[in-house]
């Protein structure tokens, strides 16, 4: 027979908005503050110093640690660890902070680590999806509309930008970078930059520009034939990458998509995968 207590919202206290659903067989710090209309399922474990925003779903078996500052409408599903200790051999047990925006979805056994150092943050912006056990590390940034698919690991002190499609099994060693709308393919390991608008292959290889989701990003084809054009020059051209990027700004015409493109290829500190 189903328990009646367990869909009975508690009532709440200083730190629980109103209107939520929280299970008395949730153990809650009562220093956490919890925001308004948010459901909390049996078996949940949130520390003292989490805030969690209004209208999230947090179902069993979850752990929220300290240090996390979660959004409002997101979804976090079983046996998934936010804000754990992060696995770096230099911290120290500081006082640091793991940060969740608005609307993502947080799939079955998915652990994000809050940063190493005190005063320093991981984040993942809003609208992302992470799947069966993804993991973000610590210091790791993450933009908005972003894909990690099942079981990617992505490393410590790592930049994704927005609009980043992980395929399953990818593995982004530390201190990399992932560029706007770029698309990684399953069971790909890579360990330096990948530029904006591009397909990364299994192999780490430049594998063309991504043309659908430059497309659903709303880039008109004029503009994604000067980003082919761009990488023409890149990954085709006889020339050091340096170079390539003179000739970028020489020879195709300026807009905001191929700034990004030079932007971030200047400012590699890793170098950028390779050609085909």
């Amino acid at each position: 027979m189903q328990d009646s207590k367990l869909s009975t919202p508690l009532p709440h206290g200083e730190g629980q908005g109103g209107g939520s659903d929280i299970s008395p067989r949730a153990e809650i710090s009562p220093k956490a503050k919890i925001g308004k209309n948010c459901k909390v399922f049996p078996f949940v474990y949130i520390e003292d110093d989490v805030v969690i925003g209004d209208n999230c779903i947090i179902f069993p078996f979850v752990s929220i640690l300290d240090g996390t500052r979660m959004g409002s409408h997101n979804k976090v599903h079983q046996g998934s660890v936010i804000g754990a200790l992060p696995q770096d051999f230099d911290f120290r047990g500081e006082k640091s902070e793991c940060i969740v925006g608005d609307n993502n979805i947080i799939r079955e056994n998915v652990v994000i680590n809050r940063a190493t150092h005190q005063g320093c943050q991981t984040v993942i912006g809003n609208d992302n999806v992470l799947m069966e056990g993804a993991h973000i590390s610590h210091d790791t940034k993450v933009g908005n509309r972003c894909v990690f698919g099942y079981g990617t690991k992505v490393a410590g002190d790592c930049l994704i930008e927005d609009g980043v499609i992980f395929s399953s099994s990818v593995i982004e060693n530390a201190k990399t970078r992932v560029g706007q709308g770029a698309m990684i393919q399953a069971g790909t390991t890579f360990s330096k930059d990948v530029p904006p608008y591009i397909i990364c292959t299994k192999r780490s290889e430049y594998g063309g520009v991504n043309f659908t989701m430059g497309k659903y990003y709303g880039v008109d084809e004029k503009t994604l034939k000067h980003i082919a054009n761009a990488y023409r020059l890149v990954f085709y051209g006889q020339t050091s990458v340096f170079d390539a990027v003179m000739q970028i700004e020489q020879q195709v015409p300026d807009g905001p998509e191929i700034r990004h493109i030079i932007e971030f290829i200047r400012a590699t500190q890793l170098g950028i995968i390779s050609k085909m």
